[in-house]
């Protein structure tokens, strides 16, 4: 997730405050969403109401989604998707067509500071896939304090990472999108880039319980986004950060990440046997064969890379 997301009690004081202030937040999100909307299906010359509409959800006894979702609200959060996904990033994706119908965890690299690598391989599950893939991304749990995020997140279908959210995912045949390297991956420095962290188990014994198949994904140009010179741990923890990297771009005066090029590669669907709660060793072993085969597009895709940008 972003360093910059606070924790703790300030957190919790402007979750207070976005409460008392969430009819206003809604009319000034309908306002500019509707408006940004528009925009977005002119400059792309696709309609995106009908991909959300094509959106596959199991509804509970009030006919929700029991997780949040709310289309009318998604569909704002599309349009800032595809915007970046067509034009600002210019994606190129490859193997879409792997990722199968049904149950499926798409695991991937993390990189880029702020999470908008999980944006950009959403809006091409669901932009550049046939049928459209809904990914519900597992979020960090201290995200449901903070202001206005607590609001949208589960509304465009995040989810708060836990064994039981997803679970349930996968018992209603959803797609989960997970990135195992969790802040670690997020905030490596400019110099590790494309370094993958280690990998959590999680997703592992999950997919063993569930009987899921698991799809490796690549994703290249979120480390360029934001490079970082330096990740000033020890400092971050006493603000209560789970990171502060020093970036050098925003003291340059420039605060949007930078146009650069984003390439998506997605692998062949995997398949595990065992028992979720086989020993930490046994597991270990399939977690590698997942990390290599990132790991193996990633070295894969940066060869045929020509530039950062173009």
């Amino acid at each position: 997730m972003s360093f910059f997301m606070p924790k703790g009690s300030y957190a919790l004081s402007l979750r207070r405050f976005s409460l008392k202030n969430r009819q206003p937040f809604r009319e000034l999100l309908s306002r500019t969403g509707n408006r940004f909307m528009e925009m977005s299906e002119q400059l792309l010359g696709e309609e995106l109401d009908a991909k959300v509409s094509r959106i596959q959800l199991a509804h509970n006894e009030v006919g929700m989604d029991p997780f949040g979702f709310d289309p009318a609200v998604a569909r704002y959060g599309l349009a800032f998707a595809a915007f970046l996904h067509r034009l600002y990033f210019r994606t190129e994706v490859f193997g879409v067509e792997r990722v199968p119908e049904g149950r499926a965890i798409v695991v991937a690299n993390h990189s880029g500071q702020i999470p908008l690598d999980a944006v950009i391989i959403t809006a091409a599950l669901l932009l550049d896939a046939e049928p459209p893939r809904f990914a519900r991304s597992m979020v960090e749990k201290w995200t449901a304090t903070l202001p206005f995020i607590s609001y949208l997140y589960p509304r465009f279908g995040q989810v708060v990472g836990s064994q039981d959210n997803a679970r349930r995912l996968l018992e209603q045949d959803s797609t989960l999108l997970v990135f195992p390297e969790g802040i670690r991956g997020i905030s490596k420095p400019y110099q590790e880039r494309y370094k993958m962290r280690d990998f959590g188990f999680g997703f592992m014994r999950m997919a063993l319980e569930t009987g899921t198949p698991i799809v490796p994904a690549a994703i290249i140009g979120g480390e360029e986004q934001y490079p970082s010179v330096a990740n000033l741990e020890k400092i971050g923890k006493v603000l209560g950060l789970p990171a502060l990297p020093v970036l050098p771009q925003l003291f340059l005066g420039f605060p949007l990440p930078l146009p650069t090029k984003y390439r998506i590669y997605f692998g062949e669907a995997m398949t595990f046997e065992g028992h979720p709660d086989d020993d930490d060793v046994s597991v270990s072993k399939k977690v590698a064969q997942v990390r290599d085969a990132i790991d193996g597009m990633l070295g894969d895709g940066l060869k045929q890379r020509r530039s950062v940008f173009w």
